[in-house]
C-alpha cells in the first residue's frame, strides 16, 4: 500500500467539511483536525510527486497572484503550487492594471475572477491594514458570486499580511515535524523565536506572530525573544497564551537572546520592525500622506543606522577575513593557487555561552553571576591554552554584552571577542573559521548542531561543550600531577 493511499485514509477520519469553499487567513482560525489535513495533503503530493504521478487535479483555471510587497520564495511557492495542481498561474501587477486609473478594489476583485479557483494575496506592510484589504477583496467575491456576477466563487490564500504569514509558517511546521519523527515527539521541544539583523529593517511582523501562533498548538516551548521596542501583536500574544492552556505547551518572552538560545532545539531568526514604527507608518498610510511616510523612513533609516552601523553591501568573505584578522593580530598570508596544508599555532575558537550553560558548574556559578561565569571560564581557557600551546578565541555574543561596536581584548593569552549588537557568536564564528581553517588547524567548540555543521564544511574541527569539558578536564589533571612532581 502506498504511502498516499494510507494518508488518504487518516484524511478520511478528520472533520474538514467546513474547510470546502473556505479562505485560508491565519492557522489559528482553523481546527486541529484543519491542520492536520493541510499537512496530511502535502504529505501526500510529495510522495506523490517523489513517485512521478500526476498530481493535476484542474483541466482548466487560474490562480491570482498578488503581491503588494516584494517576495521570492512564498512568489516561486505559489507558482509551483499552482502548476503542481494543473492551475495556470496569473500575476495582478497593480501598476499594469486599471487600478492605476482609479478602478475599484471591488470592480477589479471580479473582473479577473471568473476563471480563477484561488487567489494569494500578499500584504503586510501596513498594521491593520494587510489583512483588511485581503478581506475587501474577498468580501467583494463573495457579493459578486451572490449577484450573479462571478460562476464560482476562487477561495484565497493568505501569502502573508500583516498578521499572520500561514504558508510559511506551516511549511516550517511540516519540516519540524518530519525532522523530529512526528507530532508525538514535539511536546517539550524549546523554540527560540528570536530577532535578527538585516538591512531591511522595515519588515512587517507577522512571522514571528505566526510562529507563537502555531507552534504552541504542538506541546512546544516557544520563547520569543526581541530587542525591546519590538514587541508583536498583545492580541497575538494572547493566542499563544491560549494554546498553552489547552495543549499545555510553554510561551515565554525575554529581551536576552542568550536565555532564549540555551537549551533551545530550534532557532528561528527574523527580523522585524518596531511595533511603533509600524503603528506610525499605518497612520499615515490611512491619511494619505506619502510625503509623511518617507519621511518616517528616513527617521526610522537615521535610528537604525545608529543603533546597527550605516547599511551597505558587502561581499561578507572579505568583512570575515577583516573581522578574523582583527581579533587575532594576524597578516595575510601569500596567496596560493592550491588550498594550502593547514600550518602555524593551532586555533581554539570557543562559543562562550554555549559553553557556560553547558557545564554544570559554569551554569550554578551564572544562576548568581553572569560576569564570574564569563571570568571562570576566560581562566580555565588560559590554562588550557597555556598547557595545549594554541591560540584561544573565546566569543560572547552582544546580546548578553551590551555596546555598539565588536570589541576584542587580551586576557593574558586568550582573545575575547564580544561581538557588536544584533551580532551572534555563531556568526562571528562561522565568519572566522572560514578565514582560519585554510591556513591553521582549527578547532570549533560548540553544541550547536547547525554551527557544526557549518565549521566543519569550512575545514574546522569540531567538538561538542561536553566532550571538550572532559577533555580540560584532563588537562587539569595532568598540570596538576606536573606540579606535584
Amino acid at each position: 500500500m502506498s504511502k498516499t493511499v494510507e494518508l488518504a485514509r487518516h484524511l478520511e477520519k478528520l472533520h474538514i467539511n467546513n474547510m470546502y469553499k473556505t479562505d485560508f487567513y491565519w492557522t489559528w482560525d482553523k481546527t486541529d483536525d484543519e491542520i492536520d489535513a493541510v499537512f496530511t495533503v502535502a504529505d501526500a503530493l510529495r510522495d506523490l510527486r517523489e513517485r512521478n504521478k500526476s498530481t493535476k487535479i484542474f483541466n482548466s483555471g487560474l490562480g491570482i497572484s498578488l503581491f503588494r510587497d516584494n517576495s521570492t520564495r512564498t512568489r516561486f511557492s505559489f507558482a509551483s503550487a499552482c502548476n503542481f495542481l494543473g492551475l495556470e498561474e496569473q500575476v495582478l501587477d497593480e501598476k499594469k492594471s486599471q487600478i492605476a486609473h482609479g478602478e475599484t478594489v471591488r470592480e477589479t476583485a471580479n473582473m479577473v475572477s471568473f476563471m480563477a479557483d484561488v487567489i494569494g494575496i500578499r500584504d503586510d506592510m501596513y498594521i491593520h491594514q494587510g489583512h483588511e484589504y485581503q478581506k475587501t477583496f474577498m468580501d467583494a467575491l463573495e457579493e459578486g458570486y451572490r449577484d450573479g456576477i462571478l460562476e464560482q466563487q476562487p477561495t484565497l490564500v493568505n501569502l502573508q499580511c500583516d498578521v499572520d504569514h500561514p504558508t510559511q509558517c506551516m511549511a516550517d511546521m511540516l519540516h519540524v515535524i518530519h525532522y523530529f519523527g512526528g507530532v508525538e515527539n514535539l511536546k517539550g521541544k524549546k523554540v527560540a523565536m528570536t530577532w535578527a539583523y538585516s538591512p531591511s529593517y522595515g519588515k512587517p511582523l507577522s512571522v514571528p506572530q505566526g510562529v507563537i501562533g502555531l507552534f504552541t498548538r504542538f506541546g512546544m516551548d516557544v520563547t520569543l525573544a526581541h530587542p525591546e521596542g519590538y514587541d508583536v501583536f498583545p492580541e497575538v500574544e494572547e493566542i499563544a497564551r491560549k494554546n498553552c492552556e489547552k495543549y499545555g505547551s510553554k510561551f515565554h518572552k525575554t529581551n536576552s537572546m542568550a536565555e532564549a538560545f540555551k537549551d533551545a532545539d530550534i532557532v528561528y531568526p527574523k527580523s522585524w520592525a518596531p511595533f511603533k514604527a509600524m503603528e506610525k507608518r499605518s497612520e499615515l498610510y490611512v491619511k494619505g500622506d506619502q510625503k509623511g511616510i518617507d519621511e518616517l523612513e528616513k527617521e526610522l533609516l537615521a535610528i537604525f543606522e545608529r543603533t546597527y552601523g550605516k547599511i551597505k553591501r558587502r561581499d561578507g568573505i572579505g568583512d570575515a577575513k577583516k573581522v578574523a584578522r582583527a581579533a587575532l593580530h594576524t597578516t595575510p598570508a601569500a596567496s596560493v593557487s592550491a588550498a594550502p596544508v593547514p600550518a602555524g599555532p593551532d586555533y581554539l575558537l570557543v562559543d562562550g555561552y554555549n559553553v557556560i550553560f553547558a557545564w554544570d558548574a559554569l551554569r550554578r556559578l551564572a544562576d548568581g553571576s553572569l560576569d564570574a561565569a564569563r571570568r571562570r571560564l576566560m581562566d580555565i581557557l588560559c590554562n588550557y591554552a597555556g598547557y595545549k600551546r594554541c591560540v584561544p578565541i573565546l566569543v560572547f555574543d552582544a546580546y548578553k554584552v551590551r555596546g555598539g561596536a565588536r570589541e576584542v581584548e587580551k586576557y593574558h593569552n586568550l582573545y575575547v571577542v564580544y561581538t557588536r549588537e544584533a551580532e551572534t557568536a555563531d556568526m562571528y564564528i562561522e565568519r572566522a573559521t572560514h578565514e582560519l581553517a585554510r591556513e591553521h588547524r582549527t578547532r570549533v567548540v560548540s553544541s550547536d548542531g547547525a554551527e557544526q555543521i557549518i565549521v566543519m564544511g569550512h575545514g574546522a574541527l569540531r567538538v561538542s561543550a561536553r566532550a571538550f569539558e572532559e577533555e580540560v578536564n584532563a588537562v587539569e589533571k595532568e598540570i596538576r600531577e606536573f606540579l606535584e612532581q
